[in-house]
C-alpha cells in the first residue's frame, strides 16, 4: 500500500468548495501587489496557507499568568461574625448614594489640580500603584505596624495616598480594573489593612455596571479572600470584621453575586 502525504489525506477529508487550480509555490509571490482577479486572490490565499507552519508555539510570559482561582463561594462566617440583613441593606443603600455622587461630580473633581506631591502611576505600573495606594513602608515590610509620630507632617509617599475624589475621578475604567487587580493580588498574600480597605471601597464605587468579565472575576476573588481572612480573625469585635463584611456585602448584594452573600445572623 502506497504511503499518502498528510496534506493529501487532509484534502481528501476536506473536499474543495471553490474551483482553485493547484498553486505553484515556485512562482514569484509579491504580497504587496493586490490581486487582479478573483482567481488570483484565491490562489494567493492558497499560497499563504501553504506557507504557514504546521505547529505554532505561543510564547507565554510566566509573569502574566494569573494565580489559579477557586470557583467556590465564600467561606461561611464564624458564629456571631455575620452581619444582619438590615445592616447589609443599609450598606448597599449608602454605597449606591456614594456612587451617584461620584458620577455626578466626576467632571468637577477631575478638573481640580492635584497637589504637587501627587504623581499618579501609569495604568500598567503594578508596583507603582501598590506603593501609591498603600505606601512604600507597607509594601516594603509586607506587614502592618503601629503608627509612629516621627515626623510632624504626613508623608503620603510612606503611608500611601488616600483615594481622594480628585484622584479616582481621573481613573478610567481600564485603570480602575487594573488597580483593583493589583490590590487584590497584594491582598491575596497578606492581611487586611485600613489603607487597603479604603481603596477597595473607592474602586468598587468607581466600577461601572454592567461588569466586564474581568471585573466580574476580580470582585468575586476579592469577596472570597475577605471571607478567608475573616476566618482567621480571633474576635468578632476586631475592627477588621465589619470592613471585611462590608466588602463581601457590596460584592454579593450590590453587584448581584448573591451566591457569595452572608447569611443574616
Amino acid at each position: 500500500m502506497a504511503w499518502v502525504p498528510a496534506e493529501s489525506a487532509v484534502e481528501e477529508l476536506m473536499p474543495r468548495l471553490l474551483p482553485v487550480e493547484p498553486c505553484d509555490l515556485t512562482e514569484g509571490f509579491d504580497p504587496s501587489v493586490p490581486p487582479r482577479t478573483p482567481q488570483e486572490y484565491l490562489r494567493r490565499v492558497q499560497i499563504e496557507a501553504a506557507q504557514c507552519p504546521d505547529v505554532v508555539v505561543a510564547q507565554i510570559d510566566p509573569k502574566k499568568l494569573k494565580r489559579k482561582q477557586s470557583l467556590s463561594g465564600c467561606q461561611p462566617a464564624p458564629e456571631g461574625y455575620s452581619p444582619t440583613l438590615q445592616w447589609q441593606q443599609q450598606q448597599v443603600a449608602q454605597f449606591s448614594t456614594v456612587r451617584q455622587n461620584v458620577n455626578k461630580h466626576r467632571s468637577h473633581w477631575k478638573s481640580q489640580q492635584l497637589d504637587s506631591n501627587v504623581t499618579m502611576p501609569k495604568s500598567e505600573d503594578e508596583e507603582g500603584w501598590k506603593k501609591f495606594c498603600l505606601g512604600e513602608k507597607l509594601c516594603a515590610d509586607g506587614a502592618v505596624g503601629p503608627a509612629t509620630n516621627e515626623s510632624p507632617g504626613i508623608d503620603y509617599v510612606q503611608i500611601g495616598f488616600p483615594p481622594l475624589l480628585s484622584i479616582v475621578s481621573r481613573m478610567n475604567q481600564a485603570t480602575v480594573t487594573s488597580v483593583l487587580e493589583y490590590l487584590s493580588n497584594w491582598f491575596g498574600e497578606r492581611d487586611f489593612t485600613p489603607e487597603l480597605g479604603r481603596w477597595l471601597y473607592a474602586l468598587l464605587a468607581c466600577l461601572e455596571k454592567p461588569l466586564l468579565p474581568e471585573a466580574h472575576s476580580l470582585i468575586r476573588q476579592l469577596a472570597r479572600r475577605c471571607s478567608e481572612v475573616r476566618l482567621l480573625v480571633d474576635s468578632k469585635d476586631d475592627e477588621r470584621v465589619p470592613a471585611l463584611n462590608l466588602l463581601i456585602c457590596l460584592v454579593s448584594r450590590y453587584f448581584d453575586q448573591r451566591d457569595l452573600a452572608d447569611e443574616p445572623s
